[in-house]
């Protein structure tokens, strides 16, 4: 059955739609993410960069020879989508997206539509029931899980507050070695004050919201083998010259990415 979400109820994609100056949101998410950017008001700037660095990391991906991408959290459709991305690059990827919000997959079925060659998919879906997800006859119909899948969890697990590592090890372990798994999360270690400030309003509204610290993100690539640079701020990944940003940006964006390859 279809979890209902009131739309008198902010949901933290509509709220990450409007930080991307979308329109897809309703008077619930506009004034959470207000409240959100008083406390940290470079989050915007946050927003954008994390979807620079799905894009970077999806061509890469593409790129590298992978063909089969599985995105969870996939958030209103914001162009160029991931789907996009992996496609141009080639024309026969498959793309599995996931989310929890009926909103989001309403939109993602009338906007997204996938390319001639490749296949794309929607599925309703929480990323804490690894199994459901990987059960959903939907996804056998795009994916084959004895190739290598790219797992997509971008902007996603600050809003978990199950164990990381225990969602990462349920579905890493159904797919194939040569897989890749691309994260990108919030951490306070940057600007403590902000990015806490902005932890309490999502969690003042019933939203879940924590942030983590680079030995824990590092950690949740246990056993991968991560692509360079490693752990580091998303705008330092995956470009060609990264010494003239400064540590203030890093402070802007507050968050921590990362690809590691399942051996």
């Amino acid at each position: 059955m279809d979890r209902v979400i009131p739309l008198d109820q902010p949901h933290t994609s509509r709220i990450y739609d409007y930080f991307l100056g979308g329109k897809d949101n309703y008077e619930a998410d506009r004034k959470a993410a207000d409240e959100i950017l008083k406390a940290w008001p470079d989050i915007r700037t946050a927003a954008r960069v994390n979807r620079q660095f799905m894009q970077r990391s999806t061509r890469y991906l593409a790129e590298a020879g992978i063909r089969q991408f599985l995105d969870i959290g996939t958030g209103i459709p914001t162009e160029p989508n991931l789907h996009q991305i992996a496609q141009r690059a080639a024309p026969d990827a498959r793309v599995v997206y996931v989310d929890n919000d009926p909103v989001v997959l309403a939109h993602a079925r009338a906007l997204m539509p996938g390319g001639t060659a490749g296949a794309t998919t929607y599925i309703q879906g929480d990323v804490t029931d690894p199994l459901a997800i990987l059960a959903a006859p939907e996804l056998g119909e795009v994916l084959d899980l004895s190739e290598p899948v790219a797992l997509s969890m971008i902007a996603l697990l600050h809003f978990v507050e199950a164990s990381i590592p225990a969602i990462v090890s349920a579905f890493l372990s159904a797919l194939a070695p040569g897989s890749f798994l691309v994260i990108c999360t919030i951490t306070a270690d940057f600007a403590p004050e902000q990015v806490v400030a902005a932890q309490d309003v999502y969690r003042v509204r019933k939203l879940p919201a924590q942030v983590r610290t680079r030995d824990e993100v590092t950690g949740w690539f246990s056993g991968l083998e991560l692509v360079e640079p490693g752990v580091v701020p998303p705008h330092r990944w995956g470009l060609a010259e990264t010494t003239e940003i400064s540590a203030s940006f890093d402070a802007k964006v507050s968050c921590y990415c990362g690809v590691g390859r399942k051996p």
